[in-house]
């Protein structure tokens, strides 16, 4: 029983281990472990605030990536508006150049067939021309009194005469 009921002796010699046990605690283990705890706790404030920082730099990077790919995608678009629209005015061109070409191919033909037109019609001036002096040949060498026979005499004519 007497564990339970201890004795003065016992519990001042208690005291005393203890009391010398807590100052050489104190002396030579409470300030590395205070100090330990002290660095540990700096530590993980610090890795706290590079965290932060890093959360923060990432924000930073991810605003500078959302704005760089809006300035992509606008000058993306910027340059497929301008290529659309040189590609208009390159086929503008091409109309415009092409109808240029048409009309002056247009106008040559044009003066060509004019001008084989008057060639044909001068032509045929110079046929009619020979097929009436032919004719005013012939009607002066037979000298017809009666005008019925000259007109007879002159469509036979002209029915021999070969128009080619």
């Amino acid at each position: 029983m007497q564990l339970v009921t201890p004795d003065f002796g016992l519990l001042f010699w208690m005291l005393v281990s203890f009391t010398i046990f807590i100052f050489i605690l104190k002396k030579f283990a409470w300030k590395p472990i205070l100090k330990t705890i002290k660095d540990r706790d700096e530590s993980i404030e610090h890795a706290l605030k590079s965290a932060e920082e890093a959360r923060a730099e990432i924000e930073e990077i991810k605003k500078e990536s959302e704005r760089i790919k809006r300035d992509v995608l606008i000058e993306r678009e910027d340059i497929i508006d301008k290529a659309v629209h040189e590609k208009d005015r390159i086929i503008e061109e091409a109309k415009h150049q092409a109808k240029k070409e048409a009309d002056k191919i247009f106008l040559e033909t044009k003066q060509d067939i004019e001008h084989e037109k008057k060639q044909a019609i001068i032509e045929l001036k110079n046929h009619v021309a020979s097929i009436s002096i032919q004719i005013a040949e012939k009607v002066l060498r037979k000298q017809m009194a009666d005008k019925n026979e000259q007109e007879q005499y002159i469509n036979d004519l002209l029915k021999e005469i070969n128009f080619n």
